[in-house]
């Protein structure tokens, strides 16, 4: 027992380094998963979504046979699917690349 009846290893600054440490680490592995971007397709891939990792579409592409004046309601749909699919791999990532400092618990990004 260290000095306050705390075991080892609790007293002091190392613990609080190594919390701040985990936090830098945190810190720089979102800002890396905001910076990535993630592509989904829809429509067996006549629609394509890249979205950043931040939740901003970075670009969207459609192929001609896609665009019918008179079925607007599909390319709409199309366009939502692979948008929020894309969303979707994104956030995975994250929680998936977090879970190692987080040790499961849900956290918001």
């Amino acid at each position: 027992m260290a000095k306050h009846g705390l075991p080892q290893g609790f007293g002091g600054g190392n613990m609080l380094k190594q919390v701040q440490k985990m936090q830098e680490e945190m810190l720089r592995v979102q800002k890396e998963l905001e910076e990535r971007q993630y592509t989904a397709a829809a429509g067996g891939g006549a629609v394509s979504a890249t979205v950043s990792g931040s939740h901003e579409v970075v670009s969207l592409t459609l192929s001609p046979e896609v665009v019918d004046p008179e079925d607007i309601d599909m390319l709409t749909d199309l366009i939502i699917a692979a948008i929020n699919s894309a969303f979707h791999e994104a956030d995975e990532t994250a929680a998936k690349e977090m879970s190692r400092y987080t040790g499961g618990m849900k956290m918001p990004f």
